[in-house]
């Protein structure tokens, strides 16, 4: 399984408006309940069924089209798990001497490519990008939605 973690800062220098860490989580149970406005490339979001603090949506991400459980444990963390078992993602608000951080965690499952090959991290490498985007993307719509008065 290939594995990938990052942070980023929720309130860089120079970003406005400074967003709270209940305003992050908003956003994130936003994002589980349509990720659509927060992750470009997503395409399909479909809420099949939520149940106190447990979602099942099917999506499509680049084309991929997969069914998630997602969990929430308030006020600190989404996990995504993908029901066919090719992965499963974590997104995490925490604190640090910094100020606060978003950080995600993932692990996925190629299909047709050796765990641990060349191929898989070349494959995953080539994902980076995309999930960075959307923490950025995520935080860059709350942020919107902070300062239109939506949140």
């Amino acid at each position: 399984m290939y594995m990938l973690s990052h942070a980023i800062p929720v309130n860089p220098d120079g970003i406005e408006p400074k967003l709270t860490r209940e305003q992050v989580w908003r956003g994130l149970e936003m994002k589980a309940e349509n990720a659509i406005p927060f992750v470009n490339g997503m395409t399909q979001c479909d809420l099949i069924e939520r149940k106190d603090n447990v979602i099942l949506r099917e999506i499509t991400f680049a084309g991929m089209q997969s069914k998630e459980l997602i969990t929430l444990f308030a006020p600190v963390k989404v996990q995504f798990e993908r029901q066919d078992g090719t992965g499963w993602i974590d997104n995490v608000i925490s604190d640090s001497d910094d100020g606060l951080l978003l950080s995600f965690t993932f692990g996925i499952r190629f299909p047709g490519i050796a765990e641990g090959s060349p191929e898989e991290s070349a494959k995953g490498d080539s994902m980076r990008g995309a999930y960075v985007g959307a923490v950025g993307a995520t935080l860059s719509r709350v942020r919107q939605m902070v300062a239109d008065g939506e949140l």
